[in-house]
């Protein structure tokens, strides 16, 4: 998918709502709601899929298929599928939790205008979703912050039993960990307990006072190098394939010697375990201990580029330049 088809599915979004829906949906590009984002249950600022008729839905649905890759944009329809399969679970369990899932409570927002030739940008948000894409002159800018999250991690019975929404994410991080000779394993494990989640929160900008740092780069093995950049690039392929390569070549140019990995908690399977990866231009984390290590959040973070910030401000000065 291309950037035209980005602004063609959210145009054509757009155009289903009436005057009202659109109140709620669409914000200036300059709104500080922009860079709120959050993962845990609650109201989201923009429409919700429970506020759209059916057609609607499906133009909302059209518009992550345009920003997303096809893994990217099928791991949002799966997680949104979750809240109902979660909900069953609490209820059966006898959490009254149960009544705040629905698979309906995704709010999709516009900031900005898609037919016009300022930028403008997208964003889901939802339980275990926060996703945003910044576009500007015909390219996209910026896909990030990029939060996916599941729970359950594995669906543990039912019809579904055994579905996992979220995969590369764990499988490719224990790869890489027990690949390590036993001298690297001791760098790389920070902490024999991992914490209880992400470490650099849901704000504007990453906070990064108590990510730690673990391996470096540099330091490991052809075999880990190559490992760790598979990680790397399974989380920046939650965009499109355009949006991927660019970013991986972006991250690959600026060096990848001093970017670390860590890991806390045991090796294990089943077990809580966290992992954070660290470069000069990015942040990557993932938490799974809750509900028994079957709880994951997984976020990419662009620290120089969230919300698409510094190469917008290249397009502005380049659009001021000569006066």
């Amino acid at each position: 998918m291309t950037v035209h088809s980005l602004t063609g599915a959210a145009g054509d979004w757009l155009a289903t709502l009436d005057s009202q829906e659109r109140g709620h949906a669409t914000f200036a590009f300059d709104d500080p709601e922009r860079f709120v984002w959050a993962y845990t249950p609650g109201e989201r600022a923009g429409l919700a899929l429970r506020d759209m008729r059916p057609h609607q839905r499906d133009a909302a649905m059209a518009v992550v298929d345009a920003a997303l890759s096809e893994r990217g944009a099928r791991e949002v329809t799966d997680i949104i599928a979750l809240e109902s399969i979660l909900g069953a679970i609490e209820r059966d369990t006898g959490s009254s939790m149960w009544r705040r899932r629905d698979p309906a409570l995704f709010w999709f927002a516009v900031f900005g205008d898609p037919a016009g030739d300022e930028p403008w940008s997208w964003r889901i948000g939802g339980h275990h979703i926060a996703i945003s894409t910044t576009v500007a002159n015909g390219r996209i800018l910026g896909s990030t912050p990029s939060f996916l999250g599941a729970n359950p991690a594995v669906v543990p019975y039912g019809p579904r039993a055994g579905f996992r929404a979220l995969t590369g994410e764990e499988t490719l991080a224990r790869e890489l960990l027990l690949s390590l000779s036993v001298e690297a394993r001791r760098v790389a494990i920070v902490d024999p307990i991992a914490p209880p989640d992400i470490a650099s929160g849901n704000g504007a900008s990453a906070d990064l006072r108590s990510v730690p740092s673990g391996i470096r780069y540099d330091d490991l093995e052809r075999d880990g190098r190559a490992r760790l950049e598979a990680l790397i690039r399974h989380y920046l392929e939650r965009a499109t394939a355009e949006v991927a390569t660019a970013e991986w070549e972006r991250i690959a140019e600026s060096g990848l010697e001093a970017t670390t990995f860590a890991w806390a908690g045991p090796a294990e399977p089943g077990r809580g375990h966290y992992y954070a990866i660290h470069g000069e231009q990015f942040l990557i984390e993932y938490d799974n201990t809750q509900n028994g290590a079957n709880h994951i959040h997984a976020v990419w973070r662009d620290l120089a580029n969230d919300w698409g910030e510094d190469m917008l401000a290249a397009h502005y000065r380049e659009g001021h330049a000569g006066g």
